[in-house]
């Protein structure tokens, strides 16, 4: 396709989807709108007496548009007693933010022991699909179009029956459809539960130290709706760890996605694309391993973005209280432990980190973060207490790439409550151009968190396939890059379109995108504080 019709395609698809938005009454980073929006859904985490890991590790969210109308819809995994809920976003066409429960008519409400989910338009129909990683057995829906989902998880070859938890479609061999990435935790289950103890002599949760690892699986898109499992051709089942955070992204420059792992209590893996549908776990070797104090820490929840904006991914691991998260700042083709310099550790050192998010809350340029926070075994403060494994999250402003400061005690009412916080799922949910998110928690209500700051300030949204980097062009600035992607987080799915702020620089003079192939497009410049979509080629 030449650049000139590739420019007026670009054209004829861009729509602007502005809102209007009054400021809000009280100084507040985040509103809380669960229950006043209609997101009604409590999860219930099983736990009996015994003290089953399953119990304390779950569940996430999924923020995916599987209407195709222009907003996005909330996926929410339950535990245990009751099956998952899909709730519609009314957004569009209703023109108010409201959430209706489809679950019955869309038969997506798998009960069983629930973890996870991932999305993604495995088929290519133009109707994003959705697999459910759970304790005993994954679902794989299929989007039928209609507003209708059909489990087909046996005929597409992608039945795991393990203890998976996070897992990203992505298309690792670049032919074009997506494949399926799904890790695994622990070789635990109800018959060999072990009785583990807080120091104190009562009864707590184990870790997952007290079990053996189990491996990762990888499935390879044929086509024809079918996958072929590739996990011992590939090489990733060569090394196993208590998986739990995933995230796909081009560590090392050189076009093709590579899998980063965040394990529990053991060393990360990062699975280093061969380019010949087999990979190499270089983790160590790339400095990604462990801490810079040589620990292996219990990595949740892992993140992948730009905080620094030098063009390159750099890599958030949460982790247990009194670690703090780990910051890997890319340098090329390695990292380095950047966690003290920047201050992520010692802001997070009191927290045991879940969901994990890049997000530029406030539209100013710079990548944010925000971790949602629960412990695992109790906390000492809250000894005797009915759930004593509460924390608040954090909400971490970036400073200009240097160092991050805790702005959580002035982000509104939301962020002071404590929960035990799990999953977390970014994305603009109400079309406003900011960045809102969905929060879960164990034996607790979900959360809907919704950006009240970040639209006083220019954005851009851009709508590309899973996978392509796209980078915006100022006069006198870096060039901003972000990439296209539904994983990372702990257990959830993000929204798909890449979020840009552009601060006190809103002059856009250009818009690069990057295609998974390689190929590399300059585009016209679009006007801020608008959504677009930049089709495939």
């Amino acid at each position: 396709m030449k650049r000139t019709a590739l420019a007026l395609l670009f054209a004829l698809c861009c729509g602007c989807q502005r809102t209007t938005k009054a400021p809000p009454e009280a100084a507040e980073i985040f509103r809380e709108a669960a229950a006043a929006t209609g997101l009604d859904f409590r999860h219930n985490s099983g736990a009996g007496g015994e003290f089953h890991m399953t119990e304390i590790m779950g569940s996430g969210a999924a923020l995916f548009d599987y209407d195709n109308d222009g907003d996005l819809d909330v996926y929410l995994i339950q535990g245990a007693g009751g099956g998952n809920k899909l709730f519609r976003n009314e957004l569009i066409p209703a023109g108010r933010l409201r959430f209706a429960d489809v679950t019955a008519q869309a038969n997506v409400g798998h009960a069983g022991v629930g973890m996870g989910a991932a999305t993604g338009d495995y088929d290519g129909d133009g109707f994003t699909d959705l697999y459910v990683t759970n304790f005993g057995g994954n679902v794989l829906y299929h989007n039928n179009g209609d507003g209708t989902f059909t489990g087909v998880t046996a005929r597409a070859g992608v039945a795991v029956g393990r203890w998976s938890t996070s897992a990203s479609f992505v298309d690792y061999d670049r032919d074009g459809d997506l494949d399926l990435f799904v890790l695994n935790y622990i070789d635990f289950t109800p018959a060999n539960n072990k009785k583990c103890y807080a120091p104190s002599g009562e009864r707590d949760y184990c870790t997952p130290k007290a079990y053996e690892p189990v491996a990762s699986r990888l499935f390879r898109n044929d086509g024809g709706g079918r996958f072929t499992d590739v996990t011992v051709a590939s090489k990733i089942g060569s090394s196993a760890g208590p998986g739990l955070g995933v995230v796909a992204a081009d560590v090392n420059s050189d076009g093709w996605p590579d899998l980063f792992v965040a394990n529990d209590s053991s060393a990360n893996l990062l699975w280093i694309n061969r380019k010949d549908g087999t990979f190499l776990e270089q983790a160590l070797t790339l400095g990604a391993a462990y801490s810079e104090d040589g620990i292996a820490k219990a990595g949740m929840g892992v993140a992948a973005g730009d905080y620094d904006n030098d063009g390159r991914d750099d890599l958030l691991v949460l982790n247990l209280t009194r670690e703090g998260a780990t910051l890997f700042r890319s340098a090329g083709r390695s990292f380095e432990d950047v966690s003290l310099r920047t201050g992520i550790r010692p802001l997070t050192f009191a927290f045991t980190g879940f969901g994990a998010g890049w997000i530029d809350y406030d539209n100013d340029g710079w990548l944010d973060v925000f971790m949602a926070n629960g412990a695992v075994t109790i906390v000492e403060a809250l000894r005797g207490t009915p759930y004593p494994f509460h924390q608040k999250n954090l909400l971490l402003r970036n400073e200009a790439g240097g160092r991050f400061r805790d702005v959580s005690s002035a982000a509104g009412p939301t962020m002071q409550l404590s929960e035990v916080s799990r999953g977390a799922a970014f994305g603009d949910i109400d079309n406003d151009g900011d960045i809102d998110i969905v929060v879960t928690n164990n034996n607790g209500p979900a959360r809907l968190m919704l950006n009240e700051a970040g639209s006083k300030q220019p954005w851009l949204t851009v709508k590309v396939k899973p996978g392509t980097r796209v980078g915006v062009e100022r006069a006198g600035e870096k060039t901003l890059w972000r990439q296209a992607r539904t994983d990372s987080s702990y257990l959830s799915a993000n929204d798909p379109r890449v979020h840009f702020g552009l601060g006190k620089n809103p002059v856009i003079q250009g818009l690069t995108v990057e295609w998974l192939d390689g190929r590399r497009d300059r585009l016209p410049p679009p006007k801020a504080n608008q959504s677009i979509s930049v089709p495939s080629r």
